[in-house]
């Protein structure tokens, strides 16, 4: 993908919102070409493979590695993840200014958590497993606006196992 494909992709993102503030957000990530590379699903439930595993420690060691996120319900599918990631307080306070034109996502951001996970996994499955990248680009991400929301997201997220057959990240 040549410089000007890049800069004329369209973004998923809502535009000027603070993908840093507090806040909660549905996170669904996709495996490279949307194979079947964590796992299976067997009488409606997920049975992972090795690099299953280490996507969910991974997720699971994300308070770890920034201290203003919290992890909620997830699930590992074969092809993909689905999350919730809690951003909670300040994120980040630098009396250093800020560079004119920054690259990357803003520390402590939703986009620098998903992209250090997406890291971590690659290099720890090529470490133990595999080489190579393993997500596809980008992710998708709901901003949660509600208990409500947040309680048919949940249920999304723990069922999405028993209804393998009938999901849309599911390779036909």
């Amino acid at each position: 993908m040549g410089r000007r494909d890049r800069r004329s992709r369209k973004s998923i993102r809502v535009q000027g919102y603070d993908y840093a503030q507090a806040g909660g957000y549905f996170i669904t990530i996709v495996a490279l070409q949307r194979e079947c590379l964590f796992g299976e699903i067997v009488g409606g439930e997920v049975r992972l493979n090795a690099l299953g595993r280490i996507v969910a420690e991974c997720w699971h060691a994300i308070p770890e590695h920034f201290p203003n996120a919290e992890v909620d319900a997830f699930v590992v599918m074969p092809n993909h993840i689905h999350g919730i990631i809690f951003l909670v307080g300040a994120t980040h306070a630098s009396p250093l200014p800020q560079p004119k034109f920054p690259h990357g996502p803003k520390s402590g951001s939703l986009g620098a958590i998903v992209g250090s996970f997406k890291s971590a996994v690659v290099r720890r499955a090529g470490i133990e497993l595999i080489g190579g990248n393993v997500w596809q680009r980008n992710c998708y991400e709901h901003i949660i606006r509600g208990q409500a929301e947040y309680e048919r997201i949940v249920t999304y997220i723990v069922e999405n196992p028993s209804n393998w057959e009938q999901d849309e990240e599911r390779p036909r």
